[in-house]
């Protein structure tokens, strides 16, 4: 059994510079922001570019990073690797206004998990606190942090949503990221600032994602619901790269761009190739659906080029890290959802 890596080690894995990350820093002037920083995929982007900034000979550009920090572990962790941590509650427009300026944007704030039992807490804080910042830093290039959930499902058969899909409300959830996306482009019309929707289908890492749901379920010897049928993901390194490199694609108003993987894959072979590795079948329940959330990123695809990492790679990743009793982030994805209830 291998020794699980420490999230440090996953950190440094995961947010290694792409070139294409290094190219966007190099040419894009100014000091870079991550609001929700503390979020599950924050902490990578942030590293990200501050080694990004490093690798391009822009060592004097910030790198700021925004959170609650309710772990008061986490500033020192980021600061360690060169990022300023600042403390801020978004839902407070007064302490929003007093954060430093930064030409570069990555909003990553916003809340899924609990929705259905608070739902007013989430239209808060993706509905609210976007018109916070988008006020705030209406000089700068944002990139929002979107979801492949704002489309309705689409046939399996199909190509998936593309950007030209008119946008559906399935759940609290879901209708909370359209006004999300609302409120940016509303403020984008109204100050001129140039924005990207960076709606993402499916980022996986080894402590969270829809690998780690269904591997933990097979490992377990628990059910696996495959009436979502199927899904495309992409893994984290290459999301964060790739929301960097949206820096230099913003527009006003804002465009909007489905970031994934090229490839569709069903639950059950997912399921499957888990078992294959844990040594016990998949205990699967369900029965495959007609529809369901998949994107088309072939315009981010023509962008930026085709994902790298393989699934099977990605797969055995995550095996190594539940099998060896790997911290994880304790947010399942309820990628089986068919309601929009999370």
């Amino acid at each position: 059994m291998k020794k699980p890596l420490s999230d440090r080690d996953i950190e440094l894995l995961l947010s290694e510079p792409t070139p294409g990350a290094v190219a966007a820093v190099r040419d894009l002037p100014g000091d870079f922001m991550v609001l929700g920083v503390g979020g599950k995929m924050g902490t990578t982007t942030a590293v990200m570019l501050r080694r990004a900034l490093d690798a391009a000979g822009r060592k004097s550009a910030r790198v700021l990073g925004v959170s609650r920090f309710s772990r008061p572990e986490a500033k020192a962790a980021l600061a360690e690797f060169g990022v300023e941590p600042i403390s801020c509650d978004l839902a407070d427009y007064d302490a929003v206004m007093r954060l430093p300026d930064a030409a570069n944007v990555e909003y990553l704030a916003g809340q899924k998990f609990g929705t259905e039992g608070a739902p007013d807490e989430t239209w808060l804080q993706n509905t609210i606190v976007p018109s916070h910042v988008a006020r705030r830093f209406r000089d700068s290039r944002i990139v929002v942090f979107s979801t492949g959930c704002v489309y309705p499902f689409s046939p399996v058969e199909g190509r998936g949503a593309t950007e030209a899909t008119p946008l559906a409300f399935l759940g609290e959830y879901a209708s909370t990221c359209v006004g999300r996306e609302r409120v940016f482009t509303h403020y984008s019309r109204k100050y001129g600032t140039k924005a990207l929707l960076f709606r993402l289908n499916y980022s996986v890492e080894f402590r969270y994602g829809v690998l780690v749901d269904i591997g933990q379920r097979v490992l377990a010897g628990e059910p696996v619901d495959i009436t979502m049928n199927l899904f495309n993901l992409i893994w984290q390194r290459e999301a964060c790269a790739r929301a960097i490199q949206c820096l230099e694609q913003v527009a006003s108003p804002p465009r909007p761009l489905n970031v994934t993987g090229a490839e569709k894959y069903t639950i059950r072979d997912v399921a499957e190739r888990f078992g294959r590795i844990f040594g016990r079948p998949p205990v699967i329940t369900g029965t495959p659906g007609a529809v369901c959330w998949h994107s088309d990123a072939s315009e981010s695809i023509r962008l930026f080029g085709p994902t790298e990492m393989p699934l099977d790679t990605m797969i055995g990743l995550v095996a190594d890290h539940l099998s060896g009793g790997g911290r994880l982030l304790g947010k399942p994805t309820h990628f089986e959802a068919t309601d929009g209830k999370f």
